[in-house]
């Protein structure tokens, strides 16, 4: 089955940058859309970027837009979301999902990498 592992979270000072990571398995990388998300406590999950299935495609949530970038290694079937300029705002759990790509919701989540922000 489809399992993702995040990674690269951390601590990183208000305007500094830093690169997550996702590694996909259980299933051909090529077939499943994949998006990041984030929560912050006492907020409800919300929606960061997203990468389609054929690598071509990208959106990004209002708050993220120049700044955050992501992408996809299909040799490495992992899928990075390199965010930079950096803010407190910022600071959540950060989530990689992935849906196939003729489905509409998320249907495999990971287990979340922390990024703290400091002002």
């Amino acid at each position: 089955q489809v399992q993702l592992v995040e990674s690269g979270g951390g601590l990183v000072q208000a305007g500094g940058s830093l690169r997550l990571s996702c590694a996909f398995s259980g299933g051909t990388f090529s077939r499943y859309t994949m998006g990041w998300f984030r929560q912050a406590p006492g907020n409800e999950r919300e929606f960061v970027a997203t990468i389609f299935w054929s690598g071509s495609t990208t959106y990004y949530a209002d708050s993220v837009k120049g700044r955050f970038i992501i992408s996809r290694d299909s040799a490495k079937n992992t899928v990075y979301l390199q965010m930079s300029s950096l803010k407190p705002e910022d600071t959540a759990v950060y989530y990689c999902a992935a849906r196939l790509y003729v489905t509409e919701e998320y249907n495999y989540w990971g287990q979340g990498t922390q990024v703290t922000v400091s002002s």
